[in-house]
């Protein structure tokens, strides 16, 4: 009997393991989190790192030349890069990796309602070493081929390394094409593949078989073929935030992240159809600490490690004292 009890609390105590670790590690990246550097607040644009996992590029939407990378698990501002080799920006508003890991700035809003002759795109290589740094970033002239636009996402196709630009003009919105690849010696002409919805960002997927579209109370996510996003888009659940701005697939590729203005702003995870989630807070394969549900921390899977320990625990207590009584009839 006294080995069997034995037993019993092994078992106990290997279940409350796991849930002891997950604590230790402290929290897990790629989940809702706050952006609490000072210096940002009207983050415009969202980029999952691929060099750094966890990490976002984002930057004001200003006429400073500053990219912030922040640590998701932390809501901490862990590279302050400053790009050089470009004139003063005039109105960032997109930011994306590149396949070739380049990090790509789409200087490219006009609230204006489409007044500028043409708009910037800036790359520079993702930098190694988290730090504060200069990066040296070529400029290119961009120019729509159906005149000027207003657009605040641009999206690089993380297989062909094609640029894409979704305007959002009065007439509704086009998704532009640029050349194959971008020449920093003359003009670059986006060209008019496609009608979209009026959004404010988009971005790949990981894999490049899907676009996202957000706009201010919604977020489309469509199949991408031959060059186009396919016809009837499926609604990804993106949550209410008060200036909705940006968007981005987590690096690999089981959620998309979204970005709003605002001091302090929330960037906050939702798990899309194509992972077999059914919106924010479903808990996509092999992801650890998932919320179970949207009121639920960003640890919640802790949490459910922990619950299930104290069930057992609490089991294998009735009948340590269940065994005892046996023991004391005999």
């Amino acid at each position: 009997m006294r080995s069997a009890l034995c037993a019993l609390g092994a078992a106990a105590a290997l279940v409350l393991l796991p849930a002891a670790h997950a604590r230790a590690e402290g929290p897990q990246p790629d989940r809702d989190f706050t952006i609490e550097d000072p210096r940002i607040t009207e983050s415009s644009g969202l980029a999952a790192s691929r060099a750094h996992p966890g990490i976002y590029w984002t930057h004001n939407d200003q006429d400073a030349p500053l990219i912030y990378g922040v640590d998701s698990r932390t809501g901490k501002t862990v590279a302050t890069l400053t790009m050089e080799g470009v004139g003063t920006p005039r109105d960032m508003e997109a930011i994306s990796v590149g396949p070739d890991g380049d990090v790509y700035v789409g200087d490219i809003g006009d609230n204006l309602g489409g007044s500028w002759d043409h708009v910037w795109i800036y790359r520079f290589p993702e930098p190694k070493v988290l730090k504060d740094q200069k990066v040296t970033a070529e400029q290119y002239v961009v120019k729509y081929a159906d005149g000027p636009r207003d657009a605040e996402a641009l999206m690089v196709h993380p297989k062909t390394g094609r640029v894409y630009v979704a305007s959002k003009n009065q007439d509704g919105g086009g998704l532009y094409a640029g050349p194959e690849r971008l020449s920093s010696s003359g003009t670059n002409v986006f060209r008019r593949v496609d009608e979209v919805p009026w959004v404010t960002d988009g971005a790949f997927s990981p894999d490049g078989g899907r676009l996202v579209l957000r706009g201010y109370f919604s977020a489309q996510e469509y199949a991408w073929k031959d060059g186009r996003p396919g016809d009837g888009g499926t609604s990804v659940g993106a949550p209410f935030q008060g200036q909705a701005e940006s968007v981005t697939y987590t690096a690999d590729g089981s959620a998309l992240m979204f970005g709003s203005e605002g001091r302090n702003s929330r960037v906050l995870r939702v798990d899309p159809p194509s992972t077999g989630g059914g919106g924010r807070g479903t808990k996509p394969p092999a992801a650890p600490g998932a919320s179970a549900s949207p009121s639920a921390t960003p640890d919640g899977g802790e949490q459910g490690n922990a619950t299930l320990g104290f069930l057992v625990l609490a089991g294998a207590t009735l009948l340590v004292v269940a065994g005892k009584r046996l023991v004391r009839r005999k």
